[in-house]
């Protein structure tokens, strides 16, 4: 039995929390999974990834140069900076201890937007880093998955130590789903993603896809190339059907995207503040959609890792200016500064979706 849920699907792409809901089947790929591995050249050229421990060193004597996109942001900020002086907006006021002396004129500091036009500035010290970090290395966020009210696995979304893609300092982002033993009588999933974004400008570096599953064994790399405005993805996959079979896209992406998996973390930078709408550009599969959430309430929320003070999301997803709206898709984050995922709640043709924290390790301090 197959469950088509389009366009919940970009809905589940995005939080990779029902992978196993894509396809059901009851017979299990016969051969051993450990015994195969696929490599793409193209992409190893690409991309060069090291752990930051390799070239601290190096990045301790020499700063990496900024990428010709990134030189071209800085040129922007540093433009609006001089506009905003020639026009300077002074405020008025008394000089303090001196009676009677004229008022100074105080120049007020420009205000920068940040880039790109769709995305909130509230909440950033400058253009593209939040004030405060909500990720910290070692931090590790597990949930409770389950379908028809039947406990199905777990996910787990963590932070791991920074690494160094291309000469920049990385977060390492890292998703996992996994079925129960129970589960995977019907349907085996034991799902890896690794995705990198870049420390200061917040974008997607190459994301890596480790799919071992009952129906398929599937491994993809994809690199957004923000230069060229260009996103390019591999796929090596096996099926017991098929056999080996191999893909290759490249699409143009709109500036300032995130890739399916980094979404889910990029969305805990902003505020969130109830009754205002988030978007962010999301590139995936040869599209590009634009990923919006209103917060609609503070709540509480009580789980098995605990009661937390939420604010509840609604989600919608815009793909090629088609509303691709799911008509229950709900989320709950902590409503602190760290904005943790507590709880995904998607209604779907047949049953709903639930994903919900069960432990948190907050990871190191500093």
């Amino acid at each position: 039995m197959k469950l088509k849920i389009k366009p919940i699907a970009i809905y589940l792409g995005l939080f990779l929390s029902a992978v196993f809901l894509v396809s059901c089947s009851t017979g299990l790929l016969k051969y051993d999974k450990s015994k195969v591995e696929f490599k793409s050249e193209e992409f190893d050229q690409q991309v060069q990834i090291k752990e930051l421990e390799e070239v601290k060193a190096e990045v301790a004597s020499e700063a990496p140069v900024p990428s010709p996109s990134v030189q071209k942001a800085q040129a922007a900020a540093t433009a609006t900076i001089k506009t905003a002086q020639k026009k300077k907006t002074v405020a008025m006021r008394p000089t303090k201890g001196v009676s009677g002396k004229k008022a100074e004129m105080i120049e007020a500091p420009p205000v920068l937007r940040r880039e790109p036009d769709i995305e909130d500035s509230e909440g950033f010290n400058y253009q593209r880093r939040p004030s405060v970090d909500p990720f910290r290395v070692g931090e590790k966020v597990t949930h409770e998955v389950s379908y028809l009210a039947a406990t199905a696995g777990t996910l787990t979304l963590a932070v791991n130590p920074f690494a160094v893609v291309n000469g920049r300092k990385a977060y390492n982002f890292n998703i996992n789903i996994k079925t129960n033993s129970f589960f995977s009588k019907v349907y085996a999933v034991d799902d890896k993603v690794q995705t990198y974004v870049d420390y200061e400008t917040l974008l997607p570096g190459p994301f890596k896809l480790d799919i071992r599953d009952s129906g398929q064994v599937k491994e993809a790399k994809s690199y957004f190339n923000f230069d060229q405005l260009t996103a390019h993805y591999w796929e090596h996959r096996y099926t017991e059907k098929n056999g080996h079979e191999e893909k290759k896209l490249s699409w143009k992406i709109l500036p300032y995207s995130q890739n399916p998996f980094s979404a889910i973390f990029y969305m805990r930078i902003f505020k969130w503040t109830v009754g205002k709408e988030y978007v962010f550009r999301v590139a995936d599969d040869e599209k590009n959609v634009t990923f919006k959430a209103k917060a609609l309430e503070k709540t509480k929320l009580s789980t098995e890792a605990g009661d937390f003070n939420a604010i509840k999301l609604k989600a919608e997803v815009v793909s090629r200016g088609n509303l691709a709206k799911a008509s229950d898709f709900y989320m709950w984050i902590s409503d602190d500064d760290r904005k943790y995922v507590l709880r995904i709640e998607v209604k779907l043709p047949i049953g709903s979706l639930v994903s919900e924290v069960i432990d948190i390790d907050e990871g190191r301090t500093n």
